[in-house]
């Protein structure tokens, strides 16, 4: 018999409750001996929960949803989605569970998420479970884009549930609990629009008004005001990802937010030499997803969005299909807007440099990047050196030293800001030959190389002693990195 846990554990279940038809009532497999892997403190005090509590044996149980808080009403949501180009009216959450959701410190609704929590009827054929190491990528990878500022998903908690789950081997079981400002999904407006329901169409978009974009609440046409505020945060959010060289390998529209936060990080790596054809995830064959497509998915993924809300926007349709054509060409603008603005400060060039000379420097040297595969995190960051006079470090990196040398003349011209690169070129990302090992190491017990690449990649941009490796590139006997979704 559960026991109750203690009363600031409180999760609403507002999703349940206003979108019943696309909230599946489950619960989560039980555990047969919970124990923790990794618990991120900061966070569980940001969500009013007790930390110490959380790693007791109840605690635990709440983390791997065996335990659930009265009130609460675990759901498996369901969604549709656009898979590799292809569409799938029916999806969800196969083996994920919405515990509830709670009130932040600063007053905000999130979701208590569960990822490995047992097979769901949206299972369509899969065990639902997860293994200890993808489920730790994604912890280590959501932490780091957290702190490189860019807007995701949170992971909580990883649990071993002392079960084992069969891929390619036998693996231990493990739960993820993730926390977001919904789960709400290109792929949920799909579902809803599916169904031919439109009062559950207009519904949905009032609860992600609501919980995202409530400006659009003041519009008088709020669904179309709800679209431009999707658009704008997606242009923010892939910019964002191009600039730190994030790949997210499935950019399914299931795994496009409407809130704006990068979610679902299964096959995702951080691009080492600069390629735009750079594709990590196993299952991408084509290139779909590939670093310098993602931009141009996002755009798809949010046409896809704009058919659904066509029944929103009036009764007109040809004005509809007009106003949803308009505002999508806003996404293009401001990706474009967000990236310059973003290399200018990569490149710390001065405030009212000519729009004609930055676009040269910026794509000659991109060219210079991609011919010589120069490893993009470390080149930036070594601009700063560059900047200040020892060109050595950076120099290094390329083929063509001449080409680099006459590029770098006419940047160095300009008196490049170097605080302002210090600021957003950081020093420490997940570079895929750590999480490999940390991820490696952590499946056989050995939590010492997941809690050091935590400590470096969750402080970016503060160069520290000792933390040399975790700022280096792959060696090179490394190979040709690819990625599993753990599913």
């Amino acid at each position: 018999m559960s026991v109750a846990p203690p009363p600031t554990v409180t999760l609403d279940a507002r999703f349940a409750r206003e979108l019943a038809e696309m909230a599946l009532p489950w619960q989560a497999e039980e555990a047969p001996d919970p124990r923790l892997v990794v618990l991120n403190e900061p966070l569980a005090t940001e969500l009013g929960l007790n930390p110490a509590w959380l790693r007791s044996s109840e605690g635990l149980r709440l983390l791997v949803g065996n335990l659930v808080p009265s009130g609460a009403t675990p759901v498996a949501q369901a969604y549709a989605g656009h898979q590799f180009g292809g569409f799938a009216p029916r999806l969800g959450d196969g083996r994920a569970l919405l515990l509830g959701e709670v009130v932040d410190a600063d007053g905000h609704l999130r979701d208590l998420h569960l990822k490995g929590s047992g097979r769901t009827p949206f299972a369509r054929g899969g065990d639902g479970l997860a293994a200890v190491g993808p489920m730790l990528r994604e912890y280590v990878v959501s932490e780091a884009m957290h702190a490189l500022d860019i807007p995701t998903t949170r992971s909580l908690a990883v649990v071993a549930t002392g079960g084992s789950v069969r891929r390619e081997t036998v693996l231990p079981g493990a739960v993820l609990a993730r926390v977001a400002s919904s789960h709400l999904r290109v792929g949920s407006f799909q579902y809803a629009w599916a169904t031919g329901d439109v009062d559950l169409l207009r519904r949905l978009a009032d609860h992600a008004i609501s919980r995202h974009h409530p400006g659009a609440a003041e519009s008088d046409q709020r669904y179309l005001a709800l679209f431009e505020g999707v658009v704008a945060a997606q242009a923010s959010l892939m910019a964002h990802w191009m600039l730190v060289g994030f790949v997210h390998g499935v950019m399914n529209t299931d795994n496009m937010t409407i809130s704006g936060e990068t979610i679902d990080y299964g096959p995702c790596a951080f691009m080492e030499a600069f390629d735009p054809a750079a594709v990590y995830s196993s299952i991408d064959v084509g290139g779909r997803y590939a670093y310098g497509n993602q931009p141009i998915v996002a755009e798809w993924n949010l046409a896809r969005l704009a058919e659904t809300l066509l029944p929103l926007f009036g009764d007109d349709q040809d004005q509809a299909v007009a106003m949803a054509v308009e505002t999508l060409g806003a996404f293009r603008r401001q990706y474009s807007a967000a990236w310059s603005a973003g290399m200018r400060a990569k490149l710390g060039l001065p405030d009212g440099l000519d729009d004609d000379m930055a676009s040269s420097l910026v794509d000659e040297l991109l060219n210079l990047l991609q011919e010589g595969r120069v490893d993009h995190t470390s080149f930036f960051r070594s601009l700063g050196a560059a900047a200040r006079g020892d060109t050595e470090p950076t120099r290094g990196q390329f083929l063509d030293l001449a080409a680099f040398d006459s590029w770098a003349e006419r940047w160095r011209a300009l008196t490049p800001d170097t605080d302002v690169m210090a600021r957003v070129n950081p020093v420490y990302v997940p570079r895929n030959h750590l999480v490999e090992e940390a991820l490696l190491a952590a499946t056989e017990g050995d939590l010492d190389p997941l809690e050091r690449l935590l400590d470096a990649v969750t402080a970016p941009y503060a160069e520290r002693p000792g933390l040399e490796r975790y700022a280096a590139p792959a060696p090179e006997d490394f190979g040709d990195y690819r990625t599993f979704c753990g599913t």
